[in-house]
């Protein structure tokens, strides 16, 4: 017999029952905080007894407490159809041949009611029933390599990614996009960065910040500018492709070592840092922003290079720091650590004795910036000068998350002190620039007169 309440239990199924609302049904659901239209969803079987969940006409989903239920009325049933239809994908002569490896990230996916997980779609089939678009722009392979959230993305996938793209390459796929979860989507960015060196195609990562059962989610869209990069885009880097403004308007493309993401839940969430994007892209075209980037190439050629060291850290001081912060990382065996510092590069005097310890212990200390924006400079202090004397090394304007990074990569093939300084500082693809352009660095203040006029009249 088909369970009519599924997931409901204790006080929510006592209500169901008592007004005869079924799940998948349409119903009008009255409350002292006013009335409700929609279909009854089913519960997570985790989930607590004192909701019911309503999809409403916008498409989002409602919890709604039944002791402000004073009344319920079924005017509908049908079940729906949660599954993402799957169609042959076609082949089209004179397209490029993309392929799209998944790590984990739900860059198209269903909600699975009955436990609330997102259920990510992912063969060619599943992808061109979700975004029939795609066969438009090319041919579409995909494998997934992993099936992890963000979160748990580390060195050992990082290097079997590097080493899944250059089999790729080498087979001469004509553009790589990688499905990942957008938490920590610009540390692989990075780290590919490192590890696959003068690819002759483009690299682009992407995910989305709303599931695909959202009315507001960018899955598809992102989806698809990610594919026009990858297929025709002359832009040979490792790069990040997601929303640009908080609209449906295009896409940007950010570098792999100079992105990251700025805001929890916004979908124009990942901002170039200390430069400009490399492009925007839509569905259409492709315009370069920067000028500087590597160019697409006929050959199969590139350098791998899946090395990483485990061993190495972050610090993020805070006032009053004491000296077990860093002893920690020491009496663990750790092998480098990024401080991330305050101002200009600055620590308090109570570390010193710990970054003493350390440069006898040889633990390679470097210095990055909580502003983000700008430049380490620590010779303008004296503060920044001691530091400097006891072994810390400045890294320019590296992202904290690039430097760690970068540490861990540069780490994983030598750890003769003079050798990790040289290949920190020389940079590979724009970790460290000699200048930040004036344009570079933006924020949307509200209440300023000039931006607010702008928001209103140019952009949102």
């Amino acid at each position: 017999m088909e369970d009519l309440f599924q997931g409901y239990k204790g006080a929510s199924l006592e209500l169901l029952k008592k007004y005869s609302v079924r799940v998948w049904g349409q119903a009008i659901v009255d409350t002292t905080r006013g009335t409700f239209k929609g279909t009854i969803l089913p519960r997570s079987v985790n989930d607590d007894d004192q909701h019911i969940v309503m999809k409403i006409a916008t498409g989002y989903n409602v919890g709604i407490d039944v002791s402000t239920i004073t009344g319920m009325e079924e005017t509908g049933y049908k079940k729906a159809n949660y599954a993402i239809p799957e169609k042959q994908f076609p082949i089209t002569k004179g397209l490029p041949s993309v392929k799209l490896i998944g790590t984990g990230g739900t860059i198209a996916s269903r909600l699975d009611y009955r436990t609330g997980a997102v259920i990510p779609a992912f063969s060619p089939g599943e992808l061109y029933g979700a975004v029939p678009e795609l066969a438009d722009i090319c041919n579409l392979e995909t494998e997934k390599v992993f099936a992890v959230f963000s979160e748990n993305m580390g060195p050992d996938q990082y290097m079997a990614l590097a080493k899944a793209i250059g089999k790729e390459i080498e087979r001469g796929v004509e553009g790589i996009v990688i499905g990942h979860g957008t938490d920590t989507l610009h540390h692989t960015a990075a780290a590919l960065t490192f590890m696959v060196q003068n690819s002759p195609i483009p690299i682009v990562l992407v995910g989305s910040q709303r599931s695909s059962d959202r009315p507001s989610s960018d899955a598809a869209l992102n989806l698809m500018h990610a594919m026009k990069t990858a297929g025709h885009s002359d832009i040979a880097e490792v790069m990040v492709c997601m929303f640009g403004p908080t609209s449906d308007e295009f896409g940007l493309l950010h570098k792999g070592t100079r992105v990251r993401k700025m805001h929890s839940s916004y979908r124009s969430t990942f901002r170039t840092i200390g430069d400009v994007p490399l492009a925007r892209v839509n569905r259409n075209e492709i315009i370069p922003i920067h000028q500087n980037y590597n160019r697409r190439r006929k050959d199969t050629k590139v350098e791998i290079r899946p090395f990483f060291e485990k061993k190495v850290g972050m610090l993020y001081y805070w006032p009053g720091m004491q000296p077990d912060a860093l002893d920690s990382f020491i009496d663990n065996g750790y092998k480098g650590v990024i401080i991330v510092g305050t101002g200009l590069g600055h620590v308090n005097k109570d570390l010193y004795p710990a970054i003493r310890r350390a440069k006898e212990k040889g633990v390679m200390l470097f210095m990055t910036l909580q502003t983000i924006w700008g430049y380490v400079h620590m010779f303008v202090y004296d503060t920044g000068r001691d530091l400097m004397q006891m072994g810390i090394i400045p890294l320019g304007n590296m992202l904290p998350e690039v430097a760690w990074v970068k540490l861990g990569w540069v780490m994983g093939q030598t750890q003769d002190p003079q050798e990790v300084k040289e290949m920190m500082l020389k940079p590979i693809n724009d970790e460290i620039t000699e200048r930040e352009p004036y344009n570079g660095y933006l924020v949307y203040q509200g209440g300023v007169p000039e931006v607010e006029d702008f928001i209103k009249k140019v952009h949102k």
